[in-house]
């Protein structure tokens, strides 16, 4: 199932204009955060779909996630109730705990800083004690189901043992250059669907670490030779080559876009499929951790 996925980089208008297209596509799941700031943006448009009849809530699958400034029990329901009110609902299909480390609160500060510009960490965030919070979410029906993003294997690990309620789903970056395979195996043994964001490489990722001074090479994966040539021989673009590739593995897939001939044909990966020697071909392209795009490394301290 290939899903979108919207970041912070889009301005509203952008973004209205884009779901808009999604929806009409035939999208269904929508992946957004407190962090992402464009919550109303996306509760408006949903209103409009909604209010018309176009669509009925019981068709769509709304997921987002309590901030790193939310990581403590007592915040839990706070910051949901906040990402329900902006977006329109009475209730999201999977909240998800966005990071494994928790900020502390400065007021309505999302990433907080002391004078310095060193991220204010809240050290005694206890992961155990958020999900116990999280699981609390689920009994008042704010959230149907509760996940997780950006944890590892030992952070799993601690809450599976605590959980009354076990993680859905995990979403993490992945794609052809970080595959996760170890972490994606673990998650199949515990009946955690795997959620890969930026499947595409991110770009816009690029642009946050420009706009901190931090200097970072960053794949370009839809001109790697080996995409390019399975793609040739599929007749297929890059984009969809890449996509193809893990939802072949059984991973759901979030890909962000703006453009709206590029959000249909990232729906359109159904209609064909990737060869064991495909497969093998681009599993061959994982760099495992040096692959990776997004390590926090734009936050100071």
């Amino acid at each position: 199932m290939t899903l979108i996925y919207w970041a912070l980089q889009a301005a509203d208008a952008e973004l209205e204009s884009a779901l808009d297209a999604a929806l009409e596509a035939g999208y269904r799941h929508i992946d957004t955060a407190y962090v992402y700031e464009n919550e109303a943006a996306i509760g408006r448009v949903l209103a409009k779909w909604l209010n018309s009849g176009k669509v009925k809530r019981e068709e769509l699958f709304i997921v987002t996630k309590l901030p790193a400034v939310g990581n403590n029990p007592d915040r839990v329901e706070k910051y949901l109730k906040r990402s329900l009110d902006k977006l329109g609902l009475n209730y999201v299909d999977m909240y998800l705990v966005h990071v494994p480390f928790g900020f502390l609160e400065k007021g309505e500060e999302i990433h907080p800083m002391d004078d310095d510009g060193n991220i204010l960490l809240d050290k005694t965030t206890n992961h155990v004690d958020i999900w116990k919070a999280m699981e609390a979410q689920i009994d008042a029906g704010r959230t149907k189901a509760i996940g997780l993003s950006n944890f590892n294997i030992t952070q799993i690990k601690r809450i599976l043992q605590a959980a009354r309620i076990p993680p859905a789903n995990l979403q993490v970056e992945l794609h052809v250059f970080c595959q996760q395979h170890e972490l994606v195996e673990f998650c199949k043994e515990h009946n955690i669907l795997v959620c890969a964001y930026s499947p595409l490489g991110s770009r816009g990722t690029e642009n946050i670490y420009k706009a901190v001074g931090i200097s970072k090479d960053f794949p370009d994966l839809l001109n790697d030779p080996t995409v390019l040539e399975v793609a040739k021989k599929h007749g297929k673009a890059p984009a969809q080559i890449l996509l193809r590739h893990i939802v072949q593995r059984g991973i759901a897939a979030i890909p962000k876009s703006t453009n709206p001939e590029r959000i249909h044909k990232n729906l359109q990966v159904h209609d064909f499929e990737l060869s064991s020697d495909d497969m093998l071909t681009l599993d061959k392209l994982d760099r495992g951790s040096d692959g990776r795009i997004l390590d926090f490394g734009f936050f100071k301290g």
